[in-house]
C-alpha cells in the first residue's frame, strides 16, 4: 500500500496531461444539478477534482474528498482510481447529495492499494475513523460481547468479553447485548460448575466461596473437584458452545441414568439440574433455523427517509440475539447502497461468519465476500436468498426492522415535540437540536465529578455524555459554585477551541431542520441549581468567549421539600418563574434533570469504589499492568510484595533491577 496526495502538483502539469483510455473531461461539460446547488460552487469543485484526475493511476484504491477547513468530506475505493475519480467532473447527471459534496470539495487524498479487496477493508476502516459527512454512517457501534473460555489457566475460566482478543482462550459469539451473554453465563454455570471468579481471586481463596455452595462452581480453587473432572467439564463445555449440544446432553443423560441405577441420587440430581440449564439456554430463542448453523441476518427497513438494520446473530444452531442499527444515510442512497456500506463498517473489528445472509443483494457482494474471507482466514458467503427456509428467516428479520425502525419514528415524533414544548417554555424563539444538562457529585467534596448530559429529537445521545474529574487545586471542598464553574469552563473552552461559531455557522444553525447532523454547540444549557449555580455558569461561559445569544441558559431549582413539579427556573436578567403543573415541557426537564442526577451519582459511586480498591501498585511510578501482574502472580498479595527483599524483588518474572528497587524504595519510605 502506498500514499500520495496530489496537493502540490504544479497546475502547468495538471493541465496539459491526458490519457486516452479515459473519457476526457471538459470545464464547460453538460452536468445537470439540484437547483438548490450553487452552480459557481460545483463549477469551482469541478474543476479541484478535474486537476488531481489528470495524474491519478489506473490502479484500485481509496480517495477522500476535503473542504476547505481539511475535513474530509466523503471516503470511496475505486477498482481504477483515474476512472472513479474522473466520474464526478463528467458530463453526467449528478444527485443533489453529490452536487453539494462536489462543491464543497477543495482538495483530494489518495491511497493506492494492491487489490480492490484491500481497498474495500481500508475504505471502511477510515469512514469509522474519519466518520465523513457524506459516507453511510454507522451510529452507535458499541463491541459486541462475546463469552470467553479461557486457556492460559489450569482451571479455565468462563467470563464476558468485549474488545481486543489478546488472552488465549476460544471466543464464543457474537451476541447481541450484555443482557444475553450474562443470561447464559449463568446457565452454563448452572450446566458445567466452571468458575467465573478471576485469578488473583483464584489464587487466594482458602475454602470454596458462594457460588460453590449454590451450585454455581464446582470449586477447584480450594480442590473440591479434581483437575481431571474439572477438566472434563471445561470439555463439556467447550463441545457444548462449538455446536455439539445434543452430544453433551446424551453424556449427561447417561450419566443421570447410571447414577440413579447406582442409587446415587445426588449425582443424579446434579445431573438433571444440570440438563435443564442446557435446555433453558436453548429454549429462549425466539425464533429458531434447521439450515443455518452459524449465520449473521441482516434485513432493511426505509420509513420517512431514514434507515434501520436488523442484525439476528446465528451460531452452532442458536440464536444469540438481535440488534437494531440506525445508520446516517442521505434520503437519495438506495437500500443496497446503505446496506453495502454499513456491512463493511460493520465487520471492521469483529470477524465475520461463514454465512451472511441479506434482505438486499449489493453491489459488491463478491469483492465484500472475498475481502472478509481474507480477513477472517476462512471462507464467507454472501446471499440475498429469495426462497425456501432462509427467506422465511429474511422475512421474519425484516418484519423487525420495521417494527424497530416504527417504534423510532414514533419516539423521535414525541420527542420533537417536547423539544418544541421546551423552547417555547424557555421563550427561545427556535426549537431547540441539542439540550445539554449539567450537574455533580461528591461526599463533603471527596471524589467529586461533575457530569454532563445531552438530549437531541432522538432522545438521550449517550455518546455524547462526558464526565468531569475536578482539578483545579484552588477549589474547596464542596464548593458547588466552583465545582460548576470548572466544569463549564473546560466543556466550553475546548468548544470554542475545537468548533469556532462564526456568525455563518450560527445562521446555518439556526435554519437547520431536526434531519440535519447533530451539531456541536448546545441550543440550550440546563443547569442543576438556583440564581447561585446560574450565575457561576454565566461567568463561566464569558470567560471562555460565550455569549448569551450563542447560547441559552437555564438554572432549575428544586421545589419545596425537593418536590417534583414545585420546580423554580431562573434565566439571565428574567425574573424567576415557575411551568403550570401539568406542562409537558414540565415533565420533559424532570426527565432531563433525573438522567443528569442519575449518570453524576453513578459516576461518582463507580470512582469512590474505584479509590476503596485502590492498589498500592498504582502508585509506583514505571510499573504497569504487566509488571503489578508479573509481580503479583509471583508474591501472591501486596502485603508480600511489600515485605520482600530487594533481591527478591529481583528474581520475580518480567521484573528489571530498576523496576525492583523502585518497587522496594516506594514500600521502604513508607515504612
Amino acid at each position: 500500500m502506498s500514499r500520495n496526495t496530489y496537493n502540490d502538483v504544479p497546475p502547468d502539469i495538471l493541465d496539459n496531461e491526458e490519457d486516452e483510455d479515459t473519457v476526457a473531461v471538459e470545464s464547460g461539460s453538460d452536468v445537470e444539478f439540484d437547483l438548490e446547488v450553487n452552480p459557481s460552487s460545483v463549477q469551482r469543485g469541478t474543476e479541484v477534482i478535474r486537476r488531481f484526475w489528470t495524474t491519478l493511476p489506473n490502479a484500485p484504491g481509496v480517495y477522500r474528498m476535503l473542504d476547505a477547513k481539511g475535513d474530509v468530506l466523503y471516503v470511496g475505493k475505486a477498482k481504477s482510481l483515474k476512472n472513479r475519480v474522473g466520474s464526478y467532473a463528467r458530463g453526467q447527471a449528478h444527485s443533489n447529495r453529490i452536487a453539494r459534496m462536489i462543491a464543497e470539495t477543495s482538495s483530494m487524498e489518495f491511497v493506492t492499494t494492491a487489490t480492490e479487496t484491500e481497498a474495500l477493508l481500508l475504505e471502511a476502516n477510515l469512514i469509522k475513523q474519519l466518520k465523513p459527512r457524506y459516507n453511510v454512517l454507522l451510529r452507535d457501534d458499541k463491541s459486541l460481547p462475546y463469552i470467553l473460555l479461557t486457556a492460559d489457566h489450569a482451571a479455565p475460566q468462563l467470563v464476558k468479553h468485549r474488545g481486543a482478543r489478546k488472552r488465549k482462550g476460544d471466543y464464543y459469539g457474537p451476541f447481541a447485548s450484555v443482557w444475553a451473554v450474562n443470561r447464559t453465563i449463568n446457565a452454563l454455570q448452572r450446566a458445567f460448575l466452571l468458575r467465573s471468579c478471576n485469578d488473583s481471586y483464584f489464587e487466594n481463596r482458602t475454602r470454596p466461596c458462594l457460588l460453590y455452595q449454590i451450585k454455581r462452581c464446582s470449586g477447584p480453587c480450594t480442590n473440591e473437584i479434581s483437575p481431571e473432572e474439572y477438566a472434563s467439564l471445561v470439555s463439556e463445555a467447550r463441545a457444548f458452545l462449538s455446536g455439539k449440544s445434543n452430544a453433551v446432553k446424551q453424556r449427561i443423560t447417561e450419566e443421570m441414568q447410571q447414577a440413579a441405577e447406582e442409587l446415587e441420587f445426588e449425582r443424579a440430581a446434579r445431573c438433571r439440574d444440570r440438563l435443564a440449564a442446557l435446555s433453558a439456554i436453548q429454549g429462549v430463542q425466539g425464533i429458531n433455523t434447521q439450515s443455518v448453523e452459524e449465520a449473521d441476518v441482516f434485513a432493511l427497513d426505509e420509513q420517512a427517509g431514514q434507515f434501520c438494520v436488523e442484525v439476528f446473530f446465528f451460531r452452532n444452531w442458536q440464536n444469540w440475539g438481535n440488534r437494531a442499527y440506525f445508520p446516517k444515510a442521505d434520503k437519495s442512497m438506495t437500500r443496497d447502497e446503505v446496506l453495502g456500506s454499513f456491512l463493511a463498517q460493520f465487520y471492521d473489528d469483529k470477524p465475520a461468519p461463514r454465512l451472511i445472509l441479506l434482505s438486499h443483494e449489493i453491489e459488491d457482494a463478491e469483492l465484500m465476500a472475498a475481502a472478509l474471507s481474507t480477513k477472517s482466514e476462512t471462507r464467507v458467503e454472501i446471499h440475498a436468498p429469495q426462497r425456501g427456509e432462509r427467506r422465511q428467516l429474511i422475512d421474519y428479520v425484516l418484519r423487525n426492522a420495521k417494527e424497530a425502525l416504527g417504534r423510532r419514528l414514533a419516539d423521535t415524533a414525541s420527542q420533537q415535540k417536547l423539544l418544541i414544548s421546551l423552547g417555547q417554555a424557555f421563550g427561545m424563539g427556535r426549537t431547540p437540536r441539542r439540550v445539554e444538562i449539567y450537574d455533580n457529585s461528591h461526599i463533603m467534596g471527596t471524589n467529586a465529578v461533575g457530569a454532563m448530559v445531552v438530549a437531541g429529537a432522538s432522545g438521550f445521545m449517550k455518546q455524547h455524555y462526558r464526565t468531569f474529574n475536578m482539578k483545579s487545586e484552588d477549589l474547596k471542598p464542596g464548593d458547588d459554585y466552583g465545582m460548576m464553574r470548572e466544569m463549564l469552563q473546560r466543556r466550553f473552552a475546548r468548544l470554542v477551541k475545537e468548533e469556532p461559531r462564526t456568525p455563518d455557522q450560527q445562521e446555518a444553525d439556526r435554519s437547520s431542520g431536526p434531519d440535519d447532523a447533530f451539531p456541536a454547540w448546545p441550543d440550550l444549557v440546563l443547569i442543576d441549581g438556583g440564581k447561585g449555580q446560574l450565575e457561576a455558569a454565566r461567568r463561566a461561559l464569558a470567560e471562555v468567549g460565550v455569549g448569551e445569544d450563542d447560547v441559552t441558559l437555564v438554572g432549575i431549582a428544586k421545589g419545596r421539600d425537593r418536590d417534583a413539579g414545585r420546580e423554580t427556573f431562573f434565566k439571565p436578567g428574567q425574573p424567576p418563574f415557575k411551568l403550570p403543573p401539568r406542562d409537558p415541557a414540565l415533565y420533559f426537564v424532570q426527565r432531563l434533570r433525573d438522567e443528569a442526577h442519575r449518570f453524576a451519582i453513578g459516576t461518582h459511586r463507580a470512582k469512590r469504589k474505584r479509590e476503596l480498591v485502590k492498589n498500592p501498585l498504582d502508585e509506583i511510578p514505571g510499573i504497569g499492568p504487566t509488571r503489578k501482574r508479573a509481580l503479583l502472580h509471583h508474591f501472591g498479595t501486596v502485603k508480600a510484595i511489600q515485605r520482600a527483599a530487594l533481591e527478591d524483588l529481583m528474581k520475580a518474572p518480567g521484573v528489571n533491577a530498576a523496576t525492583a528497587r523502585a518497587v522496594y524504595d516506594f514500600f521502604h519510605e513508607r515504612g
